[in-house]
């Protein structure tokens, strides 16, 4: 009877260890699961750059990699995606360039209004040496940069039409929480409000603000050109995003998913940055069918006193930017 107590015992026991062990390898073989957050709509340059990315990842990577998009700020919102990303809870994040302040001064280059002429230049500078070291510029604080996608040349919208910076005196504009962009509002005495991008069409609808600047990509899809009279079609700057990963989790990958993923990033970055520019235009064209907006063409006379109004911005942040990464990206104009 004490002889197959113990065998019952023991066959228990190796069952359970059997289990275990089985148990460990399902686990083990689970795919490594990639969440990839953002603010923006599906339709938008970002929003296809993530479904691309998530259906190339899985293409590649059958069984290794799963990619879990969360589109339109539906698992977190742009004040709260970083933390996230640096908490471990998402994997990918594609923040606009006005985000980063706080990690690197440097990268508000981005910010700086009229820098670029268009984007061109924009590509330029991300592409040369100045700018791919901003990408790795953010390392020891846990965030690798692995790309800059394109979204667009900003434009400024607003319930009363905006020919001249004396137009603006007075609005409210939306602004994302971005040193820079602030003083941008402040040259043309406008007032600023920092405003989550997930709160601007009811900001615009109620009048908490009366303006904004965005791509014609991110006003399309947002209907902010419903609750906006009128677009001026400043491209007074740009409006990119930086791909970025929390740099513990993709060291800590497996060399040869990382080194795939890497290959899927530039891939995914051509095909975002090649159809923004035709994305943008097509919103532009939408945006005038639908007849709720009138986008207001600045002669070059008037383009100049924008620019002359804001310019003393760059000044300004010289110090915290550097004028040398300034002259760098004045020089992509060339």
């Amino acid at each position: 009877m004490r002889k197959h107590s113990i065998f019952k015992l023991t066959a228990k026991a190796l069952a359970c260890a059997l289990s275990l062990s089985l148990a460990g390898l399902a686990q083990a073989a689970e795919p490594i699961v990639i969440k990839f957050s953002h603010v923006v709509a599906d339709h938008t340059p970002k929003g296809q750059g993530a479904a691309l990315f998530k259906k190339l990842a899985e293409e590649r990577l059958p069984g290794k990699v799963r990619v879990e998009v969360y589109p339109n700020s539906s698992l977190f919102g742009d004040g709260k995606e970083m933390e996230a990303l640096l908490l471990g809870d998402v994997q990918l994040i594609a923040p606009s360039l006005a985000k980063f302040e706080q990690y690197t001064k440097q990268i508000q280059v981005f910010d700086l209004p009229f820098l670029f002429n268009d984007m061109a230049a924009v590509d330029r500078f991300q592409q040369s040496p100045a700018g791919q070291a901003l990408l790795k510029s953010m390392q020891a604080k846990n965030i690798t940069g692995l790309a800059y996608w394109h979204n667009g040349l900003k434009q400024l919208s607003a319930n009363k039409a905006l020919h001249e910076p004396k137009d603006a005196r007075g609005l409210k504009f939306r602004v994302q929480a971005s040193a820079v962009l602030e003083e941008q509002f402040k040259a043309v005495r406008a007032n600023p409000r920092k405003m989550s991008f997930a709160e601007v069409y009811q900001g615009l609808q109620t009048g908490v603000v009366n303006g904004a600047e965005n791509p014609y990509s991110n006003i399309y899809s947002q209907k902010m050109h419903e609750v906006q009279k009128f677009i001026t079609e400043s491209n007074h700057g740009v409006l990119d995003y930086m791909l970025i990963t929390n740099t513990q989790f993709w060291n800590g990958l497996p060399a040869d998913v990382r080194g795939e993923l890497d290959k899927i990033v530039v891939e995914v970055t051509a095909e975002v940055n090649k159809q923004a520019d035709a994305l943008n235009e097509g919103d532009k064209q939408r945006i005038l069918a639908a007849k709720t907006s009138e986008i207001i063409a600045l002669t070059p006379e008037q383009r100049g006193q924008w620019r002359d109004a804001m310019q003393p911005v760059w000044s300004k942040f010289e110090g915290e930017i550097g004028a040398d990464l300034i002259e760098a990206a004045d020089a992509a104009n060339q």
